[in-house]
């Protein structure tokens, strides 16, 4: 009977509790969407055109109806004036927030919805970008600075020394690679050939690192073999490869924490001057070879290898091809202009907001659209509209002075990113290239 009686007792205690724990899962499953996207779906306008982001809010897949969002359209400048911000009430159909451009620029509009769960989304609308010049002039000297770091850098010997690397492709071979370079970090990399390969029948890649610290990636050069090239992938600072994790940790924390703004005070003392020698004494090194065909060097690589593609097809003639994705290392004096500066900000913004003058001047010499001005070689970039990172005007900068044939790959609501389906449409263009190489 106690027994009957204690079950009575519990079960509409337990069904409760079944159904809030239902209840609850409910509600955390609610899917919550929102959206921004601009009406044009390149979103490209002309200045004195108006865009318009449209805004869109679902809660499992119906509209929020009633419901409040906050939105800021701004310059990638945090806080700049002179553009629309404000809140507006959701209905059936997206809401709109209007705007325009008197002078070549991006502009992004991000939105807020939710109040204990705040969801976020952004899209951006670029206005005249292929009109995006120059922020500041080239310096006069900065072709006979560059010849005297090069002539300089030919002043050491390109001593290689080069250890065979295991790896399971046979038809390949495949070697850590250290080539002696100016100011004692040499080129370090993986370099692999398709094996037994002829003298003079292979084209060269360089495949150059974003940022950070770490080894130089054996698969990229086994990547280039495999499609018949002389492949080479360098890391950025000229360090130890295939070492254990730990050892690119301490160097990340240690001496090379900094290494983004480390000398730029001077040209002479800025760390990108060694990166950028790198580039040529690793070109050195590929020309060469006596597999090398004597006439395709490509450099590819995305963010601050973006940068360095650019910088090799401005700093080397020999080049003659790059692929250059979410390109870093751009504009550094932007703000000089009224814009946003590039990656890594190399160059301070005081508070009246202009730039520190001393890193100015030096941020010129390293300027990747300043390269970019002096390359000749057929070019693919890729941009991302919502890009805080390497922002979309500095990338348009330097796709804006680039000499020779040329196209973008716009992505309206992509973020820093390398993804899959323009790693593809790059790689398709360097073999696209390297045929009509094999033609000439």
């Amino acid at each position: 009977m106690h027994q009957n009686r204690l079950k009575n007792i519990l079960s509409p205690v337990i069904i409760l509790a079944i159904c809030l724990s239902l209840s609850h899962l409910a509600a955390a499953a609610e899917k919550i969407e929102l959206k921004v996207v601009t009406d044009r779906p390149d979103a490209i306008y002309q200045t004195g055109e108006i865009a318009h982001f449209l805004i869109s809010l679902t809660r499992d897949g119906k509209p929020a109806t009633g419901e409040t969002v906050t939105y800021t359209v701004d310059d990638f400048i945090g806080g700049a004036p002179g553009f629309p911000k404000g809140s507006l009430t959701m209905g059936e159909e997206p809401v709109e927030v209007s705007v325009t451009a008197d002078k070549p620029v991006f502009l992004r509009c991000t939105v807020t919805a939710g109040t204990e769960k705040k969801v976020t989304s952004m899209a951006g609308a670029a206005f005249s970008p292929l009109e995006i010049g120059l922020s500041t002039p080239v310096p006069e000297d900065f072709d006979q600075f560059w010849a005297d770091q090069k002539k300089q850098l030919a002043a050491v010997p390109a001593k290689a020394k080069l250890e065979m690397v295991a790896q399971p492709n046979p038809k390949i071979v495949c070697y850590d690679v250290q080539v002696d370079c100016l100011g004692g970090a040499p080129v370090s990399g993986y370099l692999a050939k398709p094996k037994d390969a002829e003298p003079k029948s292979l084209p060269a890649i360089l495949w150059v690192h974003g940022a950070g610290v770490r080894s130089s990636a054996l698969a990229n050069a086994v990547k280039g073999a495999d499609a018949g090239m002389l492949s080479m992938d360098i890391n950025a600072h000229g360090i130890p490869n295939g070492k254990p994790a730990q050892f690119y940790t301490d160097l990340a924390q240690g001496e090379l924490k900094d290494y983004r703004q480390a000398g730029r005070e001077s040209r002479d003392t800025v760390y990108f001057r060694g990166m950028f020698l790198r580039l040529v004494r690793a070109i050195d090194f590929l020309t060469a070879q006596p597999e090398w065909d004597g006439k395709t060097i490509i450099v590819a690589g995305h963010s601050q290898g973006g940068g360095q593609a650019l910088v090799a097809g401005g700093i080397d003639d020999r080049v003659t091809f790059i692929a250059t994705g979410v390109p870093a290392i751009c504009d550094h004096s932007g703000r000089a202009a009224g814009r946003i500066n590039g990656w890594p900000k190399l160059v301070t913004t005081l508070p009246d907001g202009t730039p520190e003058p001393a890193q100015l001047k030096a941020g010129q010499y390293v300027d990747a659209v300043n390269f970019a001005s002096r390359c000749k070689a057929d070019a693919i970039m890729s941009v991302g509209f919502i890009d805080v990172t390497c922002p979309p005007s500095s990338c348009y900068a330097a796709y804006n002075q680039l000499q020779g044939k040329k196209q973008v790959i716009n992505k309206p609501l992509m973020g820093h990113a390398a993804p899959a389906d323009i790693q593809t449409e790059f790689f398709n263009a360097i073999l696209e290239h390297v045929k009509q190489q094999a033609a000439k």
